[in-house]
């Protein structure tokens, strides 16, 4: 384990300052993935309220436990991104078209407006973007039941 060259706390309105090795305190600290689906873990900038990058992670398993919680934490409250392990109904195979679906957070209804609102990452990785801008992931398409896959088929 390598140590950064910056701290992490938390100040008294529960947001995170970065402290560099310098003694510059930067107040109201946001981590940022750099590849949120293909190396969540990796490659983390921490970025200033005014948008510039004054810190670099580049694996959280690499930090003091400390500072990794803390991120881990701020990353938590971020991002919400259910993975699709199910799909149990499609209303339609036209769009729009709602999904019963289940996810690793469990059973939601998400509301597909078009095929384009469904994109492909990779082979086997899909982003499905519902009506209210949340975005499903789908990490290996591979891993849906036969059922699963019959229907999405249908979309792709």
């Amino acid at each position: 384990m390598m140590a950064p060259d910056f701290s992490l706390k938390r100040d008294s309105y529960g947001q995170l300052v970065l402290i560099a090795k310098n003694g510059v305190e930067h107040k109201g600290i946001t981590p940022v993935r750099a590849f949120p689906i293909a190396a969540p873990d990796e490659g983390i900038a921490l970025v200033n309220t005014e948008g510039h990058e004054v810190g670099w992670v580049d694996r959280i398993a690499d930090l003091p436990s400390a500072i990794g919680q803390l991120l881990e934490e701020e990353l938590a409250s971020r991002e919400f991104v259910p993975e699709i392990q199910q799909l149990t109904e499609v209303s339609s195979f036209a769009c729009p078209s709602t999904w019963q679906v289940v996810t690793n957070r469990g059973n939601a209804m998400l509301i597909l407006k078009s095929e384009e609102d469904i994109r492909r990452l990779s082979q086997s990785q899909l982003m499905i973007a519902d009506t209210h801008g949340i975005q499903f992931l789908i990490r290996d398409i591979g891993t849906l039941d036969r059922n699963s896959r019959k229907l999405l088929d249908r979309f792709l």
